[in-house]
């Protein structure tokens, strides 16, 4: 049995209905979305620390999540790791034809790798249906190194120390301190103590997330996709009213962004 495959066994070993571990049994894609995403920010910082021995166990740590989020599928009819696999190589295969295709002695450039590679993607996205020029701008790509990730890591570490508050009250406590203060460097017009404060604000965010067991990443990924959801609408109905989008018609989009908050999740 190769190694892939003796994984593969463990994680049917572990859904198994009636032998299986409860906690991995009653797991579904969206409950452990938070742990891949975290298993995926641990991974880049064992790549920034140049950490082979962890990285290593990183990489297994991601790809143990992505056989889950598989067997799930799998059991729902929907697809299983083979497909994944499958698709994934397909895919480099077709987006690779300076390698594997008619054009491997062709020379060819960086920067025409890179345009036709991005070619290639919204080639995929038109035959399956989905608009590029939308999906751009719907997709929300998160920072390699995430301030947000970071913050609740120094919290966790701090947490583990001792050093960290009993439970949320006095986190609230501290946010509308630091709010209290941050409306007093935009009073006081001092853009240096305005960005510190703003910091400070942002970092009791992550703190409160953290007290309230939420993942601040997954937190603010589900906000920015409902922001965009609810602007979309107010673009849609600015237009359909022939309303230009400029600060001046500021009551109208607000008018639209109240039915928004009501017409879109």
């Amino acid at each position: 049995m190769s190694a892939i495959e003796n994984l593969l066994q463990v994680m049917r070993d572990l859904r198994h209905p009636e032998t299986g571990c409860p906690w991995d049994i009653r797991q579904t894609s969206a409950s452990i979305a938070p742990y891949t995403l975290d298993e995926t920010h641990e991974l880049i910082d064992a790549i920034e620390r140049d950490d082979t021995d962890n990285l290593r166990e990183e990489l297994g740590d991601l790809l143990f999540n992505i056989v889950f989020h598989a067997r799930i599928a799998e059991e729902q009819g929907q697809f299983d790791f083979d497909d994944v696999a499958r698709g994934i190589a397909d895919k480099m295969l077709r987006r690779h034809p300076h390698v594997f295709g008619d054009e491997r002695n062709r020379p060819t450039d960086e920067a025409e790798l890179s345009r036709r590679w991005q070619a290639f993607k919204d080639a995929e996205k038109e035959s399956a249906g989905k608009d590029s020029s939308a999906q751009a701008q719907t997709d929300l790509e998160g920072s390699l190194n995430s301030p947000l990730y970071q913050a609740k890591k120094l919290q966790k570490d701090a947490a583990r120390e001792g050093f960290d508050w009993p439970d949320i009250r006095p986190v609230f406590d501290k946010l509308e301190e630091e709010l209290h203060e941050l409306r007093q460097a935009f009073d006081e017009g001092d853009a240096e103590a305005i960005t510190d404060e703003l910091g400070d604000l942002l970092f009791v965010c992550v703190n409160v997330a953290r007290h309230a067991k939420v993942n601040p990443e997954i937190a603010l990924r589900r906000t920015n996709r409902k922001f965009a959801r609810r602007y979309a609408y107010v673009q849609a109905q600015m237009a359909a009213a022939g309303i230009p989008m400029e600060q001046s018609r500021l009551d109208a989009m607000e008018t639209f962004w109240q039915q928004a908050k009501q017409a879109v999740d």
